[in-house]
């Protein structure tokens, strides 16, 4: 049987081994990090190095560094409240929280004009587009740029960065905010202190641990070139898929994009079929968020940029990795190209 070709990278990526490694050993440490006896304060310890070693990876200062159970929570604890503006092309964790909508023109690009009273992501995780964040920018959302583009906290100019382990090689279920040194957040669950007052709750010290690991793992990769080799597999999909007819889209293919994802549509062509069709042929690709799975709908992103909607609701993710060889990228590129020619001969 030919094994199925995971291409979903930007839902989650596949656990780095460096980050099992690590969550394997934490297994072991019995204490709850709040416990003053020796056993709890291994687990403060395991807690607090990992602290520090993310915020190295992440271009930040240790005591920046707020564990959540994951990028959701993190928006929550940074935007709830505030009433930011944000674009149309936020996730939806983070649209969530928003208020007046910024412009987004049809490559992707948002428009700030206040930047300390907006939020705006880094990589947006359907199109790959990459902004440019103004100086003095209240939030943005990183999930999608960690470990794949360079990128440091204390340079990017923003007051308050979220993040997901599971993005870049992490576990699920752990994130962090990165909380700039005089700024701070209401603790939106209450009970121990724990995060120093804003997060309660025991903390998630395999996660944790996994998280550090899979972050020093992915910015060591980054800079060894891996995702230059993933650009260049996506250019060559893009490039066989767009041989199979001129109604393809490539969404954002004009601007900085993440080297790993590729958004593409075909008008009137639904990508919850698409998916449901590749999925069948071996193939794991998504329209849309996976936080949308289940939801027939048209893109959401897809329209803020100002598309129509048959555009919107025919488009499909592509989103690979390191581990992604050109084998799997041709036989998908096959595959897609077979589906297509079906339905057009269906058509006729």
């Amino acid at each position: 049987m030919t094994p199925r070709v995971y291409l979903d990278w930007n839902a989650s990526a596949p656990l780095l081994p460096e980050a099992r490694a690590a969550m394997i050993a934490a297994m072991d440490v019995a204490g709850n990090p709040s416990s003053v006896h020796a056993e709890g304060r291994a687990a403060r310890a395991l807690v607090e190095r990992s602290r520090e070693r993310l915020a190295v990876a992440l271009g930040a200062q240790a005591s920046e560094v707020v564990f959540t159970s994951g990028a959701t929570e993190a928006a929550a604890l940074a935007l709830a409240g505030r009433g930011l503006a944000g674009a149309g092309v936020e996730h939806d964790a983070v649209a969530a929280w928003t208020e007046a909508r910024l412009p987004v023109d049809r490559a992707g690009r948002v428009a700030v004009d206040d930047p300390a009273g907006a939020t705006l992501q880094l990589a947006n995780g359907e199109t790959g587009v990459l902004q440019d964040l103004p100086a003095g920018l209240a939030v943005s959302d990183l999930t999608q740029a960690v470990g794949r583009v360079p990128l440091a906290f204390d340079w990017l100019g923003a007051g308050m960065g979220i993040v997901s382990a599971h993005k870049f090689g992490g576990p699920k279920g752990v994130g962090a905010l990165l909380l700039r040194r005089g700024l701070d957040v209401a603790p939106a669950l209450r009970g121990g202190g724990q995060e120093r007052g804003r997060r309660a709750g025991t903390e998630n010290v395999i996660g944790i641990v996994g998280m550090a690991a899979a972050a020093e793992a992915a910015v060591r990769d980054l800079a060894a070139g891996v995702w230059e080799r993933v650009a260049e597999l996506r250019n060559s999909l893009e490039a066989a898929l767009a041989a199979a007819g001129d109604a393809t889209i490539f969404v954002g293919h004009a601007v900085r994009r993440l080297p790993n994802t590729s958004c593409v549509a075909v008008p009137g062509w639904k990508g919850e079929t698409q998916v449901m069709q590749m999925d069948l042929a071996g193939f794991a690709v998504s329209a849309g968020s996976a936080c949308s799975s289940g939801k027939v709908r048209e893109s959401r992103v897809l329209r803020a940029m100002g598309f129509d909607a048959a555009t919107a609701s025919g488009a499909i993710r592509i989103s690979l990795g390191p581990q992604t060889t050109r084998d799997e990228v041709e036989r998908f590129a096959a595959a897609w190209t077979a589906a297509l020619r079906r339905r057009r001969d269906r058509a006729a």
